[in-house]
């Protein structure tokens, strides 16, 4: 087998079949392993938001700290563990795939038939590898609207983003997913003023309403602006001193910099996808069945390449889902519980169905039930101020179909409610069960006891 693409979902995917007894080989067009995953997301941005994390708390004890920001402060000092942490990860992934036995290739591939591959490497003759399956996983890139000339100095996207210099002092994004909202949230904690910008009415349209809204109360109480159901004409640099971005109405932002983050594209354009018979979808990806097989019975395709949820964590499972279907091995069923986990500031996670998405499906006498973190001992501790969970429940008020959190730690305390999900579990389980005190956890205790009561009101 060969595997196209060393990100999350491709390192799965070449394990996974090395484990299953094949020679598999890796192709990876860069010398590091990880893809933009590793290198240009997830890790650089969380390491960015952990260092802001920290700034807005000490800015908060700033009578107590007399902290302040230099004004000249660079980018990199604020993400100073990065280097580290990716040689780290590169170092581990290196040694997994050689401990596994995965022969890693550098250089760049390109289909001549369903079952070869021509793969170019540095100052070398191209080498034809000939295979019976292929698993493309080379991931995505940053889409660029026509309207918005990304030069990455002082327009740009999210693989540019933290190439910048210095920290500006203002900045638009324009978007409202979730690589906008985690960049803006973690700008504006940096203390840049962030004007958040899209056409649609609210962030995240894909929340829940209840988790979306806190997010835009947080970022404004951060100082932040969100200006929805607007549409962005063009932005450009004046060639003097700022980024112009002219809204339908007249409305006109100058801000220091501008980050583009309107979604992303399949990474296949040097692929020569056609030689294998594949086409892209309408929407230029990869489509793929439930077995993650393509059109052509020997390629299989996983990770962003495919489109979403587009998470590292759905696209390793994906990757390792391919290789077990493409080598005859059952895997069982693909749960469709992929926990969501937005690394924004606040944290945002949910799992299962929404209120509306509950109601659409069970009727408008779902029951909910909440808890805030200012009235549980941890939160009041930690002092989170805008922390929420949502338990939602069927109409009786025991089937749990949906766990919703907002507050630091949101992604991992969200894992929760995912196991009472998948064990079918009744809301009664959070207060039968005894939690850990002073925790967060404690939080489906006191959702689920909101529950019980507005149950006992219709029995």
């Amino acid at each position: 087998m060969v595997v196209i693409g060393s990100g999350p979902a491709g390192q799965k995917a070449a394990i996974q079949a090395r484990n299953l007894g094949n020679t598999v080989a890796l192709i990876e067009k860069t010398r590091e392993l990880g893809g933009s995953c590793v290198h240009r997301g997830t890790i650089p941005s969380k390491t960015l938001r952990e260092n802001a994390l920290r700034v807005k708390n000490m800015r908060m004890n700033a009578e107590l700290a007399n902290f302040k920001l230099r004004e000249d402060l660079e980018l990199a000092t604020l993400i100073n563990r990065l280097e580290i942490v990716l040689h780290a990860h590169d170092k581990y992934m290196s040694k997994q795939m050689t401990r596994c036995g995965v022969e890693f290739i550098h250089g760049r591939a390109r289909f001549l038939s369903p079952t070869s591959l021509e793969v170019t490497k540095l100052r070398q003759e191209p080498e034809i590898i000939n295979c019976q399956r292929i698993v493309i996983a080379t991931g995505s890139h940053p889409r660029v609207p026509d309207n918005i000339p990304i030069d990455h100095e002082h327009l740009l996207d999210s693989d540019s983003i933290l190439s910048m210099m210095y920290l500006p002092k203002s900045l638009v994004v324009l978007g409202g997913g979730v690589i906008a909202s985690e960049y803006a949230s973690i700008f504006q904690a940096l203390g840049v003023k962030v004007t958040m910008i899209d056409k649609y009415p609210r962030p995240l349209g894909f929340l829940d309403d209840d988790l979306s809204s806190t997010f835009i109360s947080a970022f404004e109480n951060m100082g932040g602006t969100w200006l929805g159901n607007t549409n962005v004409i063009k932005a450009y640099w004046n060639g003097y001193d700022g980024v112009i971005t002219e809204c339908e109405g007249g409305l006109e932002i100058k801000s220091d910099k501008l980050l583009c983050a309107a979604g992303r594209i399949a990474n296949v354009s040097d692929l020569n996808i056609e030689e294998a018979g594949l086409q892209l979808n309408s929407r230029g990806l990869i489509t793929v069945d439930e077995h993650l097989q393509t059109q052509v019975p020997s390629i299989y395709a996983a990770g962003d390449v495919i489109g979403p949820p587009s998470l590292a964590s759905a696209s390793m499972e994906q990757g390792r889902r391919a290789s077990c279907n493409a080598l005859g091995k059952e895997c069982g069923r693909i749960h469709q519980l992929i926990p969501t986990g937005i690394y924004s500031i606040p944290e945002l996670s949910s799992v299962g169905l929404s209120e509306t998405q509950a109601k659409e499906q069970y009727g408008e006498n779902v029951i909910v039930g909440r808890s805030f973190f200012d009235e549980i001992a941890r939160g009041q501790i930690n002092d989170i101020q805008d922390g929420m969970l949502k338990i939602v429940c069927d109409p009786q008020g025991r089937k749990v179909l949906g766990v919703m959190i907002v507050a630091e730690g949101a992604t991992e305390l969200v894992h929760i409610g995912q196991m009472a999900l998948l064990n079918d579990n009744d809301v009664d389980v959070f207060v039968e069960s005894i939690f850990n005190f002073p925790t967060l956890a404690e939080a489906y205790r006191v959702a689920a006891l909101d529950v019980l009561a507005q149950r006992e009101k219709i029995q």
